[in-house]
C-alpha cells in the first residue's frame, strides 16, 4: 500500500474525539483517521453506484411519476424545477 502525506488541520474538538476513539481502538491517530476516511469514501462510492444503477434506465416520465408521489408542499429553496421546464410528452399530470 502506497501512502502520501497530507497536512490535515482539524478543529481541536474533532482531534480530541478522534484521539480518544483511536486510543479506545488501540490504533494510532493516523491509522484511525485513514480508516475513517476510507469508510466514508466507500460509503459515498457505494451510494453513487447504487443510485446510478437505480436511475440508469429511468425516463423523464419515471421522474415525473416519482415527483407526483410526494405531498403537494412547495419545493425547498434551490430544489425548484429549472426555468422553462415542461412535462414530458405523454405525462398526464
Amino acid at each position: 500500500m502506497s501512502s502520501n502525506t497530507y497536512p490535515l488541520k482539524l478543529p481541536a474538538s474533532i482531534k480530541a474525539a478522534a484521539t480518544r476513539l483511536a486510543k479506545e481502538d488501540g490504533v494510532s491517530l493516523n491509522q484511525w483517521i485513514a480508516s475513517a476516511v476510507a469508510q466514508k469514501v466507500g460509503a459515498v462510492e457505494t451510494a453513487a453506484e447504487f443510485l446510478g444503477k437505480r436511475t440508469a434506465n429511468a425516463t423523464p416520465d419515471d421522474f415525473s411519476k416519482a415527483l407526483e408521489s410526494v405531498p403537494g408542499n412547495p419545493p425547498m429553496n434551490g430544489d425548484e424545477l429549472p426555468e422553462g421546464w415542461t412535462k414530458p410528452q405523454g405525462d398526464k399530470a
